[in-house]
């Protein structure tokens, strides 16, 4: 039997999530499947603009949009690495293909078209990525740590980070503050 993946979903933080690095976040799930899960928190900045990020890699940013443009905090995991989510895929060294219109590319030619003023037509920088073991997801779903809800790129590519979390919230449509976050108790 295959087991349900959760690929291009968002995982919502339960507002009773204890661990101060996921509270609040919302993730952008790219990879799930029996060796476990990756994907990037989408609405926690780093504190980076893309000015910084692209001086520290030496290579030229010219646009004033795309520099002053965000860093998020992907996750705890290679915090030093940038991942690139963007759409649409195009053809990168190195991509993984989350949708046939979404990939996350880890290579630097990515980096380099967008200092080019080649970049695709929407992106999401990140540093680091949060990653789970295999079944590590599934159990913190079983214990009510994460809502899932398949994903809407817009709420990824178009909104305000600060609206990501309420909006993703809006697709599961029902109100999370109703939610308890203690297991089995009636």
């Amino acid at each position: 039997m295959e087991s349900l993946s959760l690929s291009h979903h968002f995982l919502i933080a339960m507002p009773g999530m204890g661990d101060p690095l996921f509270a609040k976040s919302l993730v952008y799930l790219c990879e799930h499947g029996e060796h476990g899960a990756m994907g990037l928190i989408i609405n926690k900045p780093s504190g980076i603009a893309m000015a910084q990020l692209f001086d520290q890699i030496d290579l030229p940013l010219d646009d004033e949009d795309t520099r002053t443009g965000l860093v998020y905090f992907g996750g705890p995991v290679q915090p030093d690495r940038g991942f690139v989510l963007h759409q649409p895929a195009d053809n990168w060294q190195s991509s993984l293909m989350v949708t046939d219109d979404i990939a996350l590319t880890t290579s630097k030619d990515v980096l380099v078209a967008v200092s080019e003023g080649k970049k695709p037509q929407k992106l999401l920088i990140s540093l680091g990525y949060a990653g789970w073991s295999a079944g590590q997801l599934e159990k913190e779903i079983a214990d009510n740590g994460w809502l899932t809800v398949p994903a809407e790129p817009s709420i990824v590519f178009d909104l305000p980070y600060e609206e990501r979390y309420d909006a993703a919230m809006a697709l599961l449509g029902f109100d999370p503050s109703l939610l308890s976050s203690d297991v089995g108790h009636a």
